[in-house]
């Protein structure tokens, strides 16, 4: 270490040499020099002393300094105590004069703070969703979220209590406003009441309060708009949720079905692609390429990519039966009852299994066998009015009307909404007062023919 002192000044220069023998630190220490009389601490360069100190001579000293120093058992042995004052010192390398240059650019730049008066003023326009929370009350535990949901659910499905079960659910978008479950559920019994404007919020305030990084609301708003036809809409939604989760197989499927239905079938095999490429083998994937192979008359690929998709999930009844359906257009009716039998196996109560097969043997002429494989699915699904329509319409067919009329009501008390069952109902009876009116004429008309042929 070198001391470069300046001339009349009392400033002095220390240069230390670093690792790098191209750089050097550089620390200039400030030692004021004051006169003796002066009434202030006395500060002289003792050439005895350290090249780094200051002594100071404890009679320059204030007296109520001396009192405080002679008062203190540390120093009473020496007679003459002294004080070291340490010189300031100011590091001036090129680290802390670059810090310095870079704060004093940032105090006098004057457009970082007007860009921050505009951003303020732009934030304060946004319609932000900010979540109400119960402030007197503490947080459920996390299970009562899924009890929750289970019970809206029940209440929108079986007993249509629709109210019940937006008030449930907004309870729980008060509570966990950061979870995306109670914005998915409540959109979709909004959309079945036809209220696509209130489900459209609850959407749009799922993802702001999520950030936008629930794929699931991006998924179902996009399918509310492709119902309500704004085609252009429901494809930069489902862009949203294939951005806000490349794995979420359900954004990929659903925007495919929406270019297969506007005729992009190039379109939609990128998106069934890419599909396969984030999210891995799926059987819905799988299955949508098959109807699109036997779409194009190529039916060995079709019937490869149907196999695919029943590897992939052996219990989807959905691939089994759509491959069955296949068959069934391309008069392999032998293969088409094997894979009806495979459907059923994998998921025995599903009723569009029971339907499908039962109306396939039906129109093949197995009268028994259709009417057995409904009464089957009747019995796995007493609820369900399509197999009592079904199994009505065969029995008016080919057996008495008395039966048909007692499944047509049974099917219309199940399921009153049904529109299908009142319609078919509501014509077997006309056909049946038709008759009876037709009867009612016919047979006196012969009776008056028989008794003037006997005259």
């Amino acid at each position: 270490m070198n001391a470069l002192p300046s001339s009349s000044s009392s400033t002095f220069t220390f240069l230390t040499q670093s690792k790098n023998p191209n750089y050097h630190f550089k620390f200039t220490h400030k030692v004021p020099i004051l006169p003796l009389h002066s009434p202030s601490p006395c500060c002289s360069l003792s050439d005895s002393s350290s090249s780094s100190t200051t002594v100071l001579d404890k009679n320059a000293l204030s007296p109520e300094q001396n009192s405080r120093i002679a008062g203190s058992p540390e120093d009473s042995s020496s007679k003459e105590n002294l004080v070291v004052r340490r010189p300031v010192t100011d590091f001036s390398g090129e680290d802390s004069g670059k810090e310095e240059e870079e704060e004093e650019e940032e105090e006098d730049d004057p457009k970082a703070s007007v860009i921050d008066e505009g951003l303020a003023r732009f934030a304060k326009k946004m319609p932000m969703f900010e979540p109400e929370r119960m402030e007197s009350k503490e947080r459920p535990l996390a299970i009562n979220l899924d009890l929750a949901l289970y019970r809206a659910k029940l209440l929108a499905r079986r007993t249509f209590q629709y109210d019940e079960a937006e008030s449930l659910l907004k309870k729980c978008i008060s509570f966990w406003p950061e979870d995306g479950r109670p914005y998915v559920v409540l959109g979709k019994i909004l959309s079945k009441q036809s209220k696509t404007s209130e489900a459209r919020e609850i959407y749009e305030k799922g993802c702001q309060a999520t950030q936008g990084e629930n794929a699931y609301i991006w998924q179902c708003w996009a399918v509310l708009e492709m119902q309500m036809g704004n085609i252009r809409r429901a494809k930069e939604l489902f862009d949203a949720a294939t951005v806000a989760d490349k794995r979420h197989v359900a954004a990929w499927h659903g925007w495919a079905n929406l270019e297969l239905k506007q005729g992009n079938l190039k379109k939609a095999r990128i998106l069934l692609g890419k599909g396969l490429q984030y999210c891995g083998q799926n059987e819905y994937i799988y299955q949508t390429l098959a109807r699109l192979e036997a779409r194009a008359n190529r039916y060995q690929q079709a019937r490869y990519l149907f196999n695919q998709a029943t590897k992939c999930n052996p219990n989807s009844c959905a691939s089994w039966l759509s491959w069955a359906q296949m068959e069934v257009e391309q008069e392999n009716y032998h293969a088409a009852r094997k894979l009806f039998e495979k459907a059923v196996q994998a998921s025995p109560k599903n009723r569009y299994a029971w339907h499908v097969w039962g109306v396939f043997e039906a129109n093949m002429g197995n009268i028994d066998m259709g009417r057995k494989l409904l009464k089957i699915g009747h019995n796995l699904n007493p609820r369900d009015a399509v197999l009592l329509q079904s199994l009505a319409l065969l029995e008016y067919q080919y057996s008495t009307a008395n039966v048909a009329r007692v499944l047509f009501r049974r099917a219309s008390e199940l399921n009153p909404r049904h529109q299908p069952v009142w319609f078919v109902r509501n014509f077997f009876s006309w056909i049946l007062s038709v008759l009876n009116i037709i009867i009612q004429i016919f047979i006196p008309f012969c009776m008056i023919c028989c008794e003037v042929s006997l005259t």
